[in-house]
């Protein structure tokens, strides 16, 4: 039986209308390519990861790919990341020229598992994706204890994280390479688009290069190019999106930790006894909230379908984040297939993402509960 209540998505901006109306300067303007409001964000960025150098881009993804190349990763070299991201965190290690290597995932965390990354690395291995998975940071403290041993370049993957926190301090605002997306289910959103934090002015103006088809600009000496870039430039547009959303990063984080606390809060103690479900780990001091995902239980081929289904009757919208990458065909043909990573594959069979996001109400919730409840407690 369908509800007659609104459809719930799983994920939806919310833009404000002094934002909505800073584009529209920025249309007036005449000035919509990069320009003054990109440089505004990049500081108030900046001032918000501790003062690092931030640039941004036109997506999460190449700012990865950026940060490998500036990293100097390429032919020959290997890259170790997890099977359970957005294709494109194991794309980027591709597109440089270097060799992707997986290990498996925590089944907690469903971050990767970092007694597996270690046990991978080899002396080919030059650097490590890890991604903050729904927001929840890998163990940072021994992520980075790991990175020195072995002497390896960390570029973060947290496109999914801003807002995120690791003993206190701001995910981004230490380590090495951090990159993150605005894509529009992220908790702010330029639309598309992205940033990299970088460790210093030389590593700054290397992305600026990289940017913008390796153009160095020099006044009235006119124009070189000393590096092969590409287009990846931020436009004013995106920027004035950015800096109205930026402006409300504390109280988004918090509406979303709140929504999560009152999620546990309706599943109840017995959820997972009586379903068979396995709920996320209940991280309120360092994870942003940016998914809220379930592991279902496993009742045989089509299980996430037919229970997105079910869900979808009772006008609640799921998602699922994500599909094993080595089970691609594109990895496969490179070598990889079933079984190498059982926890990853478990997992990518059958988490679905609950509706999160900043307009979400405490009753929105309470809907989103009992519709998983009535479908998986019989």
């Amino acid at each position: 039986m369908t509800s007659a209540l609104p459809f719930l998505p799983f994920s939806q901006p919310t833009i404000d209308e002094a934002t909505i109306a800073a584009v529209g300067d920025v249309l007036r303007s005449g000035w919509i390519t990069s320009g003054p409001k990109v440089q505004a964000f990049e500081a108030q960025l900046s001032a918000y990861f501790g003062g690092r150098p931030v640039r941004t881009f036109n997506s999460g993804t190449c700012t990865m790919e950026i940060a490998l190349r500036i990293a100097g990763i390429g032919p020959g070299d290997e890259v170790i990341t997890t099977p359970i991201s957005w294709v494109a965190t194991a794309n980027v290690i591709i597109e440089v020229g270097a060799t992707p290597v997986f290990a498996d995932i925590d089944p907690a965390t469903r971050n990767i598992d970092l007694d597996k990354l270690e046990a991978a690395i080899t002396p080919r291995t030059k650097a490590i994706i890890p991604v903050h998975l729904s927001g929840l940071p890998v163990d940072m403290d021994r992520l980075y204890a790991i990175a020195a041993k072995h002497k390896l370049r960390v570029v973060e993957d947290a496109a999914q994280a801003i807002g995120s926190r690791w003993n206190g301090k701001r995910i981004g605002s230490f380590g090495d390479f951090v990159s993150f997306s605005f894509q529009a289910n992220k908790n702010i959103t330029t639309g598309e688009g992205g940033c990299l934090v970088l460790n210093n002015a030389e590593e700054a103006r290397l992305a600026e290069k990289y940017r913008l088809q390796g153009v160095t600009r020099s006044g009235v000496d006119g124009i070189d190019v000393d590096v092969l870039g590409g287009k990846y430039n931020m436009s004013d547009i995106m920027g004035a999106i950015g800096l109205g959303q930026l402006a409300n990063i504390e109280q988004i984080t918090a509406h979303r930790r709140e929504l999560a606390r009152h999620y546990f809060a309706q599943f109840g103690a017995d959820f997972e006894a009586a379903s068979g479900a396995q709920l996320p780990l209940a991280d309120f001091d360092n994870s942003n909230w940016h998914l809220f995902q379930i592991i279902l239980p496993d009742r045989g081929p089509g299980t996430r379908a037919a229970f997105m289904t079910a869900m979808a009757a009772q006008q609640v919208g799921t998602g699922y984040h994500y599909a094993p990458i080595h089970l691609f065909t594109m990895y496969k043909e490179r070598g990889f297939g079933e079984g190498m990573f059982p926890v990853a594959e478990k997992i990518g069979r059958l988490t679905v993402t609950l509706p999160m996001f900043y307009a979400m109400s405490k009753a929105d919730v309470e809907r989103a509960v009992a519709a998983v409840k009535a479908i998986l407690i019989k």
